[in-house]
């Protein structure tokens, strides 16, 4: 049996076809943000051993490879976890109550208003060191420049 050139093409555009279905499949898994509003009354809120979680939106965005946004409550004295680092970039906007928090080597105190910027793969934490519930919003985005450790 002899191949053809219409056997050629018709061959190749089956694997074509068959290979832009599978690429079209992965972007698809996960849906890119676009306009979003989160209502603060209408946020689930999920009990943790140390406060609470409100997560917001976890995904890729127009621009970011992820973006990830979360509010966290921490009962007084207590930390949403050990001092630790991660290669994505990250802010955190205090909403209310006093936290101490660990950028670029020292513990810094900080109140309702303050913002943080954790640089890729810097040294942080943070902590409620107030007598009352402290709650923070967290963002952090990864793009293609951000180190893959």
């Amino acid at each position: 049996m002899r191949i053809t050139r219409r056997d050629m093409v018709v061959a190749l555009s089956a694997v074509a076809v068959t290979c832009s279905a599978g690429v079209l499949a992965q972007a698809q898994t996960k849906k890119i943000i676009g306009p979003s509003v989160w209502d603060w009354n209408a946020m689930k809120v999920t009990p943790t051993d140390v406060g609470e979680v409100r997560s917001l939106g976890n995904g890729p965005t127009a621009t970011l490879d992820d973006l990830e946004m979360h509010v966290t409550t921490l009962k007084p004295g207590q930390t949403s976890h050990a001092p630790h680092k991660h290669p994505n970039e990250e802010l955190v906007i205090i909403r209310e109550g006093t936290v101490e928090t660990l950028s670029d080597g020292v513990w810094k105190r900080l109140g309702p208003g303050s913002v943080i910027f954790n640089a890729s793969n810097s040294l942080h934490g943070l902590r409620n060191v107030g007598t009352t519930n402290t709650t923070y919003h967290v963002i952090n985005w990864t793009t293609p420049a951000t180190p893959r450790n």
